[in-house]
């Protein structure tokens, strides 16, 4: 397995939450107050399984959804089961949209794994114009709970000279306000916050473990397992993990060139 190769976790993808409805909203709110648009046309890049174009679906949205991993395509269109969503193959950095198509692009989870100026660069060309991209992440805000804060503990003691690489990792976070507004193609950053909680069984928590890349290429089967076995020896007196997140979204309007 390699980092960003998800094609052996597709199927354990469904096991990971959604995005919470409410950021989405507010943003979704805030781009058609600035574009003067009570619909908008929508592209999900690097949709992976439909997390996020669920998300977006449930909020009356319809549009693109754009994955290049096949096996993360097809679970994808199984997931989502018919909703208003066209699937088609393609990444960040070439969506295969036409020009001007959509008036959103959003990324969740993913925008880390892009060539950012090229990526941009596409965006800017299939967006309508003035119109918005949105880098969305939702990693686990593990200091609020002591579960979870115990076992990224021990796993950085079975994994002592791990480098996270995954949305979780904070990273990825830093200086997000300058990277996404470091080509000429965007500008007009809004930046929303917004802390969720969300209640698993514990086979769906095990399953949200099992679909993780960064860690599972990092440590090697045999040091993962024993991760997984250390989580599942951690939760084994649970019937429900109630786990925290914190949805972070940066939005950007597209230059008028």
């Amino acid at each position: 397995m390699k980092h960003g190769d998800f094609t052996a976790l597709a199927a354990e993808y469904i096991n990971r939450p959604g995005y919470p409805l409410e950021a989405l909203d507010i943003i979704a709110s805030y781009i058609k107050k600035t574009m003067g648009k009570d619909i908008l046309d929508i592209a999900d890049v690097g949709a992976g399984t439909g997390k996020l174009t669920e998300s977006l679906s449930e909020l009356g949205f319809s549009g693109f959804a754009v994955e290049p991993n096949d096996a993360m395509r097809r679970e994808g269109i199984k997931y989502m089961n018919g909703k208003p969503f066209k699937w088609s193959e393609g990444a960040a950095e070439a969506t295969g949209l036409e020009s001007s198509s959509v008036d959103w692009v959003l990324m969740g989870d993913s925008f880390h794994w892009t060539d950012v100026p090229v990526a941009l660069e596409e965006f800017s060309r299939i967006l309508t114009p003035g119109g918005f991209f949105t880098a969305i992440w939702k990693p686990r805000d593990i200091e609020k709970s002591e579960l979870h804060k115990s076992i990224e503990d021990e796993i950085n003691k079975i994994v002592p000279d791990m480098k996270r690489v995954s949305s979780a990792s904070s990273q990825h976070m830093k200086d997000m306000d300058e990277t996404i507004l470091s080509t000429k193609f965007f500008s007009n950053l809004f930046f929303i916050e917004v802390p969720y909680k969300v209640t698993m069984t514990t086979k769906q928590y095990m399953g949200a473990w099992r679909s993780v890349n960064d860690i599972r290429v990092q440590a090697g089967e045999e040091r993962f397992q024993q991760i997984l076995d250390m989580v599942q020896e951690r939760i084994k007196h649970l019937d429900l993990i109630e786990v925290p997140y914190k949805a972070r979204a940066w939005t950007v309007r597209a230059v008028i060139l």
